[in-house]
């Protein structure tokens, strides 16, 4: 029986004639509803033609969400409306999980889900509408979801109808993606929500990596203590993750006749049921953004709002990825503050002051912008549009990541080089998996391909199959659906499909471990389960948890596809019952037939986890381990991964301000399985370089970063040995060389006639003389082998090769920058020529008696220092007929007396130069 009170209550229902109207002129529309009207529960079953009434027509509806628990719930509460169970007119589907009946006209299922349908069969057939239900939130999956509809209706089904709907949205921008779709607009009942500013009362810490500040957890609890002794109603509380709610339930802890609930996408059904459905008794709902839109917990009319939102960020540079803390929108605060008045006045306590608020971003990150985009770049390329330049997308992805992401999908060979689909990129996308993860089940797993080996010593997969990943490509595997078939795409003949070589097994126990581990890798496993993988995975065969149901229904899917299945036939075995105790009982060797070599699931797990990536396998090298991908990361204290000679790192952060990663789970390998897995970096080559002061010439292999053996090289290379010998010069100087205090001047005599009259005169810096090596250090420099070979090269002689003897130049070296030149005593005194603007002469006053003009060279007046019968200056000048005029009568002044036995003439213009005292001229 249809529940009609409870429809006409929904404010949506004034905006239905609109939107009718929009869609049959046009055929789509954007909705956009305040959070209570109904946008999610009625417009789906009115545009179903479900609400009764004569002459509504019957339509195939399917509803996008961006989450699981908000398709499962909105599904229930609509079959609720119409007073059935779900499965009958309305269904869900999400992954590993479909509650549809044959006669169903509405069907909600996630954005992946949809992506996953529309790449396995385009035209959408026998659906007449989609609705995007809160696009706003900018998922990765929902924007694409809209590119390819876009398409679907521009090419094949112009009839097909379209709705993006949401409660707060660029409606403009929406609008014009889908051609000038109508915006129509719902007005709910506004019920005020008043703002209570509560900041901590200390400073805290700003979050960074998945890091939140205790002292901010400690002070939400007691803010949330404060809203129930001060307001009454249940209280919804915004955390950004499950450790978060886990801590501050902890601090909460019992509230006597209040429920303490914690709701998030980890949480068990039975529980997210219990938040969607009125309580007997006061209750505290702890949640992620799950809440913030989509689902309605009644009886809320209190929100607090901790501020903090998780959001992906990829680090290009360390090949790492992950979901980061940040401060969450203004959009997203209005969002959490309307839960509090959806049924009545309410009131919203938020943890920080009110002056940061108009610091706050106004939207979130759109996912595109920040996210991995692996998996996207799987869907465009089996879309038919490799670069998705013709996709109709809000924001154009980046291209620096669309670049990693090339790179990515044609080392697994899921692509071609041209970026099309290949047949393994096909099967790829039909797993509902990252591209990595969905290597590694079908590397480690494939059919035919046996039990995982013992790879022999050196075996490396070829480059072209089972290839490593670039590094920079980092990927987390969860969140993102990958698409189910190819449009048009063209295989490659030499494609990574055939499986790692001897790996695997399909049908067999071995199959079943990799499926197993594949499944932890693809969705956050609990952290109290551990950082070893092998640890983790036996904990979620013991547990009995939320996740641990989950993850078994995810198994199963996974062996379905790998044997030739879907996610129908996955679906299907989740109504039979657990069967994964058979496949532990046959995991360690037993499931083929005999054949191959029996291998423990722990090599299973190093296995899977080294081939999903490949670059993040680590050596152990002092106290951390060096991926072969250049980055190093550290074990937490207590990890049972420590002493461990290899490891492969699955999941890994890197905190603010270090330059390390940390591993949060990992498996450890043995050499063999590193071998295998990052085969394409495994390189054998001669290494010659400067390094402790001389040449070394050795042998390396290397896997990526990582040394495997090192052997000396006695024949190694000339040209790199001339390399290596050019790179001491440029980080040791030409001091190298055997230098001279002449080979010294000559460079500097050099440097001033370059900088007084530049060409033919050679430049001399450092960056020059390197540059001319094959110039000036020739022959010599072939023939050197290490540092003493460069200690025997003259500087000097080899400098004189670089001076214009072409020009003839050459000869007027020292007319134009001499060594000494002659003073009136007829001394010939040394140029000091550090400075390559002004050289000095250095000479005793008394030598220089009787010159009325300062010397010259190629033009520059020399900088003269006077110097006293000590050889101490007593007066620096350019201008010698200056200082005699105004200067001298000073010096003369204060010397005279000191220096009594040599000559103070009164005109020094006049006097006659000399070098010698009063006395020796008197002989």
């Amino acid at each position: 029986m249809i529940r009609y009170d409870a429809l006409d209550a929904l404010p949506v229902r004034g905006a239905l004639p609109a939107l009718h109207d929009a869609l049959e002129r046009h055929g789509t529309a954007v909705l956009v509803a305040p959070p209570g009207t109904g946008k999610t529960t009625l417009v789906p079953l009115a545009l179903a033609g479900l609400l009764g009434g004569e002459g509504a027509p019957a339509r195939r509806v399917v509803v996008a969400e961006p989450r699981r628990i908000a398709a499962r719930a909105a599904a229930r509460r609509m079959a609720w409306l119409l007073g059935e169970r779900p499965g009958a007119s309305v269904g869900y589907t999400v992954r590993g999980e479909r509650v549809v009946g044959h006669h169903a006209r509405v069907e909600v299922v996630t954005t992946g889900v949809l992506l996953q349908r529309l790449q396995r069969d385009q035209e959408l057939t026998g659906v007449d509408a989609v609705v995007l239900d809160e696009c706003h939130e900018r998922h990765l999956d929902a924007d694409t979801s809209a590119a390819f509809l876009w398409d679907v209706r521009q090419a094949l089904r112009p009839e097909l109808r379209l709705v993006a709907a949401s409660a707060t949205t660029d409606a403009e921008g929406w609008s014009r993606l889908l051609g000038g779709a109508p915006v129509v607009e719902a007005h709910g009942v506004s019920y005020p929500v008043e703002t209570v500013w509560a900041p901590p009362a200390r400073a805290v810490r700003p979050p960074h990596g998945m890091r939140v500040d205790p002292a901010l957890l400690a002070h939400v609890a007691s803010v949330v203590r404060r809203a129930l002794a001060e307001r009454a109603g249940d209280v919804l509380c915004f955390l950004p993750g499950v450790g978060e709610i886990s801590r501050v339930a902890g601090l909460i802890g019992a509230l006597g006749d209040v429920d303490v609930l914690q709701v998030h996408g980890r949480a068990p059904a039975a529980v997210q049921d219990a938040v969607l459905a009125p309580g007997a008794r006061r209750r505290v709902v702890l949640a992620t953004s799950v809440a913030e839109s989509s689902l309605t917990v009644p009886g809320v009319r209190v929100v607090v709002d901790a501020g903090l939102a998780r959001e992906p960020r990829v680090d290009h540079a360390r090949g790492l990825s992950a979901l980061t803390t940040v401060r969450a929108s203004r959009a997203a605060a209005r969002q959490r503050a309307g839960r509090a008045g959806r049924e009545a006045p309410g009131v919203v306590y938020r943890c920080w002051a009110e002056a940061e608020d108009a610091r706050l971003p106004r939207f979130p990150a759109p996912e595109i912008k920040v996210a991995d985009l692996t998996a996207f770049a799987l869907q465009a390329a089996c879309w038919g549009d490799p670069d998705a330049s013709g996709l109709a997308l809000l924001d154009p992805p980046p291209g620096g990541a669309m670049t990693a992401a090339r790179s990515v999908l044609e080392a697994v060979g899921a692509v071609d080089c041209a970026g099309r689909a290949t047949e393994r990129g096909v099967r790829l996308s039909r797993l509902g998996l990252h591209p990595r993860l969905g290597r590694a089940l079908l590397d480690a797993a494939g059919p035919g391909s046996g039990v995982p080996p013992r790879a022999a010593s050196g075996a490396a997969a070829p480059a072209g199959r089972s290839g490593a990943l670039p590094p920079g490509t980092g990927a987390s595997p969860t969140g993102t659906s990958a698409p189910r078939q190819a449009a048009g795409g063209t295989a490659r003949p030499d494609a990574a499909g055939a499986g790692v070589p001897g790996a695997g097994g399909s049908r067999s126990g071995g199959a079943e471990v990799v499926a197993e581990v594949v499944g932890l890798l693809s969705e956050e496993a609990p952290r109290e389960y551990g950082d070893d993988l092998v640890s983790v995975l036996r904990a979620a065969r013991r547990g009995g948890d939320a996740y641990g149901a989950r993850w078994r229904a995810e198994v199963r899917r996974l062996r379905a596809a790998v044997e030739g299945g879907d996610d129908r036939r996955g679906q299907r075995a989740t109504a039979q019952g657990d069967d994964s105790g058979r496949g532990r009982r046959a995991a360690v060797g037993g499931g083929d037939g005999g054949q191959g070599e029996r291998v423990g699931e722990d090599v299973l797990a190093g296995l899977v986890a080294a081939l999903a990536f490949p670059e993040r396998v680590a050596r152990k090298d002092g106290g951390s381990y060096l991926m072969v991908s250049g980055t190093r990361a550290e074990l937490p204290q207590g990890s049972a991964l420590r002493g461990a000679p290899w490891i492969a790192v699955a999941v890994a952060d890197r905190p603010v301000g270090r330059g390390h990663a940390r591993v949060q789970l990992g498996a450890a390998v043995d050499e063999e399985t590193a071998r295998l897995a990052a085969g394409a970096l495994l390189t054998e080559r001669d290494e010659v370089h400067w390094a402790d002061g001389d040449v070394v010439a050795r042998r390396v292999e290397r896997l990526g970063a990582v040394e495997l053996a090192v052997r000396p090289l006695a024949d190694a290379d000339p040209v790199l040995v001339r390399g290596a010998l050019l790179d001491g010069l440029r980080r040791e100087g030409f001091g190298l060389l055997r230098r001279s205090a002449d080979a010294d001047l000559l460079r500097k005599r050099l440097a001033f006639l370059r900088h007084r009259l530049g060409e033919p005169w050679p430049d001399v810096t450092d960056d020059a003389l390197l540059a001319r090596a094959d110039e000036w250090l020739e022959p010599e420099l072939s023939r050197a082998r290490r540092r003493a070979d460069l200690g025997r090269i003259d500087a000097g002689q080899a400098l004189t090769r670089l001076l214009p003897w072409a020009s003839g130049e050459a000869a007027r070296l020292d007319e134009l920058a001499p060594e000494r030149i002659p003073v009136p005593s007829g001394s010939r005194i040394r140029i000091d020529y550090d400075d390559p603007e002004q050289p000095v002469l250095a000479v005793k006053l008394q030598e220089m008696f009787g010159l009325q003009r300062s010397p010259e060279i190629a033009g520059v007046p020399l900088l003269v220092h006077l110097l006293s019968p000590a050889g101490r200056p007593a007066a620096v000048t350019a201008d010698l007929a200056s200082f005699w005029k105004d200067g001298y009568t000073g010096v003369r002044a204060e010397l005279r007396g000191r220096y009594p036995k040599h000559p103070w003439p009164k005109d020094p213009a006049t006097a006659e130069p000399t070098r010698y005292t009063k006395a020796r001229l008197g002989r």
